[in-house]
């Protein structure tokens, strides 16, 4: 049997919602082992004068505990 353990994560791009949540995996990877997946909880972007500057994903990351 495997212990499974979800931690939430906030991440920014100035790109794209994708690269957000690639930036969260890599950066949440360096401390976090055995990461299974990642579910992606809400989305939002920043608009300053009319145009998308910054996009944001709030993450959670299942890891499993050994």
């Amino acid at each position: 049997m495997a212990i499974m353990k979800v931690l939430e994560i906030l991440s920014n791009s100035n790109t794209s919602w994708e690269d957000a949540t690639k930036k969260a995996v890599k950066e949440a990877s360096k401390t976090l082992k055995n990461i299974r997946s990642v579910y992606v909880s809400d989305q939002s972007a920043v608009v300053k004068d009319g145009e998308v500057t910054e996009f944001r994903v709030n993450l959670k990351i299942t890891f499993e505990v050994r």
